[in-house]
């Protein structure tokens, strides 16, 4: 994407905003109906949560601003099949989140015009989203501005009418609720459940993560601030609100129209209207979001070889239309499946946009042990991403406590998801176990499968013929080894390239030469060539070597830098760190 189409602080911040802004809509009554009276504590302490992964996704995306979110960090710092197991819970909660935001938008909007069909028109509304990112993300990002403006406007405007409101009343409804036994029967209890419940209404903070690359310099760490502003200010106050005008038995019956029913109470029709219309807007920008972070994560596994490489194919318009496409048939699938009923999804939403979190926090703690020296524009100190986890781990817990059955529908979907990339990381080893099998059946039946043999090969050839890249500053034995190591493990080659750059009248050790050829015949599965050459190492040289070798920039790897390295990861062009 040309540089004068990156996002810009605004579009960014509507993009993923959307997202965790429409819970707004839903997570006072879900907090108000597990902590009571103290629901905007809860709330609270969600906020204050946030606030320290706030600095904990500074922390990993200002070191490696790629796309990709937990997947990107997981896959810098260990292994592909780890953050293959972070991408998955990613698309799942980008799935989920996509259908059950369209899904309650009409619903929304049928409680104002009840003449159509909820399904098709979740559907329709799908489609609709999938049409805008096809155009083109900054076209898109002018559709989500919109929605979020609105959104912020409505809200604003529901909590100056509700504030009025009590001042025009008496509070005695403030009284009674806080006179109401705790949920539970114990505060702690009642924050326990009502924190992990609430944690609902953070979801979304992970998509500025997955699609960081398409934004201006210095816009995500903007977004984090923006994000965490909205929802610490909204949630709470919107929830002590409710309880201050609403009898909590009111909340309850009207737990999925809350908004719309606290601004009717307070302002009349007109304004439980408008809450509604912006509830369907704003949850269709929640959907927009999916589309637009599914696509970022998708391209980037995609370009690791984890995906098959025609979901890179794209539009006039730079778009990886066959991922969108794809996207939307999961999602469209996943609703006639479950006949338009969200809460098997809400389930899948929960756990897996939790386990992103914490993955991200893990993540984080690698990032420190395995790339210390990576300079990196924020740091989250140790206590901070420990409370962080732990916190997050405590929802996870939570909300498996709440809803037991939501850890057995997760699974159903998390568990195929992962045999597919599974199978896709081990493809090299399967094709060969058929290969195998294949011979066998030859030799009982002579000229029968030739033909499916001969095709095998070919896949296989194929998949090894791909060479990969490692630059080397004259690492001593043990390093390269570990390169060596991280290659066969993840990689599906029999070729690598190690490379070292030498200034004017500089020579390398000869050691090296030595050691690279002792891994040579180690590693015999792999042919190492050794290349000397004279250049500096930096975003020109790549750009170069990757035309002239026809090896992607991420089949490119390096050890971790210094502090005084003097581009940021990001320049490279997806260049992977492997030790």
């Amino acid at each position: 994407m040309s540089e004068h189409k990156k996002l810009t602080e605004l579009e960014a911040t509507a993009i993923c905003g959307n997202d965790i802004s429409s819970s707004c809509l839903y997570v006072s009554a879900l907090a108000i109906a597990y902590a009571g009276q103290y629901a905007f504590v809860a709330l609270l302490i969600v906020a204050a949560v946030l606030f320290l992964f706030r600095k904990i996704y500074g922390e990993v995306v200002g070191a490696l601003p790629l796309n990709g979110g937990a997947y990107n960090v997981l896959l810098n710092t260990t292994s592909k099949r780890n953050a293959a197991m972070a991408a998955c819970l990613t698309i799942l909660s980008y799935m989920a989140t996509a259908v059950i935001s369209a899904a309650e938008a009409m619903h929304y909007l049928h409680t104002l015009w009840d003449g159509f069909n909820i399904n098709l028109a979740t559907l329709g509304l799908l489609g609709l989203f999938l049409a805008l990112t096809i155009l083109g993300i900054s076209e898109s990002a002018k559709v989500a501005v919109a929605i979020f403006l609105v959104h912020l406007v409505s809200l604003t405007v529901l909590v100056g009418t509700v504030i009025w409101f009590l001042f025009t009343h008496d509070l005695s409804t403030l009284s009674l609720n806080f006179s109401a036994p705790v949920p539970g029967g114990s505060l702690v209890t009642a924050l326990f459940f009502g924190f992990s419940a609430a944690m609902l209404g953070i979801s979304g903070f992970e998509s500025s993560a997955n699609f960081v690359e398409e934004q201006a310099p210095g816009v995500f760490a903007k977004t984090l601030r923006n994000m965490w502003i909205v929802v610490s200010f909204f949630n709470p106050v919107i929830a002590f609100l409710a309880i201050a005008a609403i009898p909590i038995g009111q909340v309850e019956e009207h737990a999925e129209t809350v908004l719309s029913y606290l601004g009717t109470v307070a302002g009349g029709p007109w304004l439980g209207t408008l809450i509604s219309v912006d509830a369907v807007a704003v949850l269709s920008g929640a959907v927009l979001t999916s589309f637009v972070g599914v696509s970022g994560l998708m391209k980037r596994m995609a370009l690791d070889r984890i995906l098959p490489q025609f979901f890179l194919k794209e539009n006039a318009r730079n778009s990886n239309y066959v991922i969108l496409i794809t996207f939307f048939l999961l999602c469209a699938s996943v609703l006639f499946i479950t006949n338009g009923d969200i809460k098997p999804l809400a389930g899948v939403y929960t756990i897996s946009f939790l386990s992103v979190m914490a993955l991200f926090a893990i993540g984080n703690f690698l990032l420190k042990s395995k790339r210390p020296n990576l300079p990196r524009p924020v740091y989250a100190g140790i206590l901070t991403v420990t409370v962080a986890l732990i916190s997050v781990l405590v929802a996870l817990y939570g909300n498996v406590q709440l809803n037991p059955k939501f850890l057995i529908v997760f699974l159903q979907y998390f568990l195929p998801s992962m045999a597919i990339v599974y199978i896709m990381l081990n493809r090299a080893s399967i094709l060969e176990l058929v290969l195998a099998a294949a011979n066998s059946f030859a030799h009982k039946y002579p000229g029968v499968s030739r033909f499916s043999r001969l095709q095998i090969q070919k896949a296989t050839r194929e998949l090894h013929q791909q060479e990969f890249v490692f630059f080397t500053k004259g690492d001593n034995v043990s390093n390269l080894n570990k390169v060596m190591a991280y290659v066969v493990e993840n990689e599906f080659t029999n070729r690598l390239k190690i490379v070292t750059l030498l200034r004017e009248g500089e020579t390398y050790p000869p050691e090296l030469l030595k050691d690279i050829e002792v891994l040579d015949r180690a590693y015999d599965q792999i042919r190492v060539d050794f290349v000397a050459m004279p250049g500096h190492f930096g975003p020109e040289l790549i750009d170069r070597l990757s035309e002239e070798w026809n090896v992607p920039k991420n089949f490119m790897f390096i050890g971790s830098p210094g502090d005084r390295f003097p581009y940021q990861i990001s320049e490279l062009g997806g260049v992977r760190l492997i030790i």
